[in-house]
C-alpha cells in the first residue's frame, strides 16, 4: 500500500481546520503534529485521487500507478426515455448512529457510519472535452450521439474516439468524526453534501499522462476534482477549480473546508428530496430538507468557479479553463465513462472500507497500536486521524483502503446483520433509505447491482492472496478474502412507497432481499471493453453485476 497523503494533509491543513470546523482543543494538537514533521512532508505527497483519499472515482485500466481501489457497492437506473440522462429526483433518508459511542479499539461497543463509510452519493456521467480518452476536444451535452462504444477501431463508434467523460457525485458526509478535509465528515452533530466531479486526463488511444506538473496540486494530478459544497444561497464557498487549492507546498483549504455559515447542513434522520438537472449554466443539484423546510443548491457553472484541467502533456506548467458541467447523455441507458472502473451512469452509491481501529499512531499518521482488526499491524495501518480531531467520537483510526478486508465494512456492524432487532438498533446505525429517482415525473424501468470487487482484489491493492485476475476474472471472488460480512441492497417501505436500504438481511420491514447475500445480489462477473495505447482494445473483469432487471421498487 501507498504512503497515505491524510496524513500528509492532517500536517499541512490541520491549523486551518481548527480555525474552522474543530473544537479548540485541536489546534495545539495540530501545531505540535506540524512541527514534528518538520519539512518531511512535502517530500511523500500525492494528488488527492492517486493516493488513499476515498472520494475519488475508480480508474478501470491505468496507464501507471494511478489510483487506489475503492470499494463501491452500487445500484443503476436506467431507462430509454429522453432526458432521464439528466434529470433525476430522489429522496433519501440521512442514517442515524446508535445512542452508544464506539471504543477505541473496536472490540465492543457500537458501530457509527464515518466506520462504515466516507460517504455515500448519488452520481451521473458529465462532458469534459478535455478529459479521456482525449480524441476529441467536443462534447456535445445531454446526447446519446456521444455513447460510443464500439471495438473496431476503424469505425465512427469506436470507444476510443468518444467524446471526453468526467463523473459527477453528490456525497453525503455523516458527522461526529474527523472533518474534511484532514478526514472525510461533517460538523459534530449534522451532515453536509459535496457536488464533487472527476476527470481522467490522459489519452487512453496512446498511454499519454498530462503534465506532470498538474501533480504538485492538491486536487490536480491525471484525475483532478472539482469540489463544491451545497450552499443554502447555491453561491459556492470556494471557486470549485481543481487547481485553487493549491500545490502542497502552499495549499488553501476553504473550497473542500465544511464552512458551517454557508453550506446546507442536516440532521441525521431527515428526509432530503434531491433534484439533479441540467441548466444553461451547469449541472445543478437542488436539496430540500423536508424535515426542516432547509434547502441548498450548487451548479457546475463558470459562475461557481468551475473549471477542467487542460490535457498539455509537454507543457511545463499545469493549466485550466473555466467550463461548465453539463450531462453527456439524453438517456440513463448508455455506460459511464470510458475509463471508469465501473459502468454506471445513473446511479446510487456507497463507498465502503476505508477504517480500522488503531489505539495509537505517530506523526506521520502511522499506526502503532493497531485496534482489535489486527493481531499485530499490517500494510494498511496508514493514513491514521487522531481521535483528538474529532467533532465528537475521540478515537483514532485508519482510513486507507482496507487491503485485507477485517474493518468494521467487511464485519457483521452494518444495520440487519443482528438477528435481534433490539440489539441490531442498540449498536448499529439505521440504513441508507433512498427512492428510485423519478425523471419527469417517471420511473426508470430498469436497474442493474453492481461492485467493482475485482478490481480492488487485484494484485496491488489486496492484501490477500489469491489475487483477482481482471483478464480473466480468475480468483475474483464475492464477498472478497477476509470478509465476513459484505453488504447488500434490499426494499421496504416507508412514507407509503417503496424505498431502497443498504446492510444485511435482518432490517426490520424487509420487503424483498434479493437472495439475502451480497453473492446473490451483485451476480456474475462482467466483461468491460476500454480503449487502449495503439488505438486498440482490452477487456477487464472489474465488477460483478446482476444484470438487467425490472425495476421492482418504483417511487410514487
Amino acid at each position: 500500500m501507498k504512503r497515505s497523503v491524510l496524513a500528509t494533509l492532517s500536517l499541512l491543513s490541520l491549523p486551518l481546520l481548527a480555525a474552522t470546523a474543530l473544537p479548540a482543543s485541536a489546534a495545539g494538537h495540530a501545531s505540535a503534529a506540524a512541527t514534528a514533521a518538520g519539512n518531511s512532508a512535502t517530500s511523500i505527497h500525492e494528488p488527492i485521487c492517486q493516493s488513499v483519499k476515498s472520494t475519488c472515482a475508480d480508474v478501470g485500466v491505468s496507464n501507471g500507478d494511478k489510483y487506489v481501489g475503492h470499494d463501491e457497492p452500487s445500484l443503476l437506473f436506467k431507462s430509454g426515455a429522453p432526458g432521464s440522462g439528466n434529470d433525476m429526483t430522489y429522496v433519501v433518508t440521512l442514517p442515524r448512529d446508535p445512542k452508544i459511542q464506539p471504543t477505541a479499539s473496536g472490540a465492543r461497543g457500537s458501530t457509527w457510519n464515518f466506520q462504515l463509510r466516507p460517504t455515500f452519493w448519488l452520481g451521473l456521467t458529465l462532458c469534459d472535452t478535455q478529459s479521456a480518452p482525449e480524441f476529441t476536444a467536443r462534447c456535445a451535452p445531454d446526447s446519446d450521439r456521444n455513447n460510443l462504444v464500439g471495438s473496431n477501431p476503424n469505425a465512427p463508434d469506436y470507444i476510443g474516439k468518444h467524446p471526453g467523460n468526467a463523473f459527477m457525485e453528490l456525497q453525503f458526509y455523516s458527522p461526529g468524526y474527523v472533518p474534511q478535509f484532514e478526514g472525510f465528515g461533517c460538523t459534530k452533530t449534522q451532515y453536509c453534501a459535496a457536488m464533487t466531479i472527476d476527470s481522467l486526463v490522459s489519452n487512453q488511444n496512446t498511454g499519454v499522462d498530462n503534465t506532470r506538473a498538474c501533480d504538485n496540486f492538491l486536487l490536480g494530478g491525471v484525475e483532478p476534482i472539482n469540489w463544491a459544497y451545497v450552499t443554502r444561497n447555491g453561491v459556492s464557498q470556494a471557486p470549485a477549480n481543481p487547481l485553487f487549492t493549491g500545490t502542497f507546498d502552499n495549499p488553501d483549504l476553504s473550497a473542500v473546508n465544511p464552512d458551517v455559515h454557508k453550506d446546507l447542513l442536516m440532521n441525521p434522520g431527515d428526509r432530503i428530496q434531491v433534484h439533479m438537472h441540467d441548466t444553461p449554466a451547469g449541472f445543478r443539484v437542488d436539496m430540500t430538507d423536508l424535515s426542516t423546510g432547509q434547502h441548498g443548491s450548487m451548479t457546475a457553472s463558470i459562475a461557481n468557479g468551475f473549471s477542467h484541467v487542460l490535457y498539455t502533456p509537454n507543457s511545463s506548467t499545469c493549466q485550466a479553463a473555466p467550463y461548465a458541467f453539463h450531462p453527456e447523455y439524453s438517456t440513463a441507458n448508455p455506460r459511464g465513462t470510458t475509463w471508469g472502473a465501473h459502468t454506471y451512469n445513473v446511479a446510487m452509491s456507497d463507498e465502503i472500507g476505508h477504517f480500522e481501529n488503531c489505539l495509537a499512531i505517530d506523526a506521520g499518521g502511522n499506526c502503532t497500536s493497531p485496534g482489535s482488526q489486527d493481531a499485530s499491524l499490517d500494510a494498511d495501518d496508514t493514513g491514521c486521524l487522531p481521535g483528538a480531531d474529532s467533532t465528537l467520537v475521540r478515537i483514532d483510526g485508519c482510513v486507507s483502503a482496507d487491503a485485507d478486508f477485517d474493518g468494521q465494512s467487511y464485519r457483521n456492524d452494518w444495520p440487519g446483520t443482528n438477528p435481534n432487532p433490539f440489539l441490531d438498533r442498540l449498536l448499529h446505525p439505521t440504513p441508507v433509505l433512498f427512492t428510485s429517482p423519478l425523471t419527469h415525473g417517471r420511473n426508470y424501468s430498469t436497474i442493474a447491482f453492481e461492485t467493482d470487487l475485482p478490481d480492488i482484489e487485484a494484485a496491488g491493492n489486496a492484501a490477500n492472496p489469491p489475487f483477482c485476475d481482471r483478464s480473466t476474472g480468475a480468483n475474483c471472488v464475492n464477498p472478497p478474502s477476509g470478509a465476513r460480512f459484505y453488504p447488500f441492497f434490499s426494499t421496504t417501505f416507508r412514507h407509503g412507497e417503496c424505498t431502497w436500504q443498504e446492510g444485511g438481511r435482518f432490517i426490520p420491514g424487509t420487503v424483498n432481499d434479493f437472495g439475502g447475500s451480497s453473492t446473490a445480489e451483485f451476480g456474475s462477473l462482467l466483461a468491460t471493453l476500454y480503449p487502449e495505447a495503439g488505438f486498440t482494445t482490452t477487456t477487464q473483469f472489474n465488477n460483478f453485476n446482476s444484470g438487467d432487471l425490472r425495476n421492482p421498487c418504483r417511487a410514487q
